[in-house]
């Protein structure tokens, strides 16, 4: 029962505005033919690789996550160093208005 009364309390917790903003914005990126990048370490990373695929197979937006490549990621930490890897690959992307993340 702790598990159901938790979940409630964490659903009803949400701010649907704030859920709404976000779908909202999202799907104005996909009407714009933007592309989504989303990023994640370590448990993140995996969402982040789940959410790319969700987005791409169900929504129909070009999405990306730089921790599906990891030979570049890897590369990048090493020659360039863990702190600037991730904004190093999104300017690789050539990131645009259109685009979310």
């Amino acid at each position: 029962m702790n598990f159901l009364a938790e979940t409630i309390e964490i659903v009803t917790a949400l701010n649907v505005e704030d859920i709404e903003n976000c779908a909202t914005g999202i799907a104005s990126v996909r009407e714009r033919g933007g592309r989504l990048f989303i990023l994640g370490v370590g448990g993140s990373a995996g969402h982040a690789s789940h959410a790319v695929n969700d987005f791409r197979k169900i929504c129909g937006i070009e999405a990306y996550t730089p921790t599906d490549n990891v030979s570049e990621l890897t590369a990048r930490t090493n020659d360039e160093g863990w702190e600037s890897t991730f904004a190093e690959w999104l300017k690789g992307s050539r990131m645009s208005a259109d685009d979310g993340f």
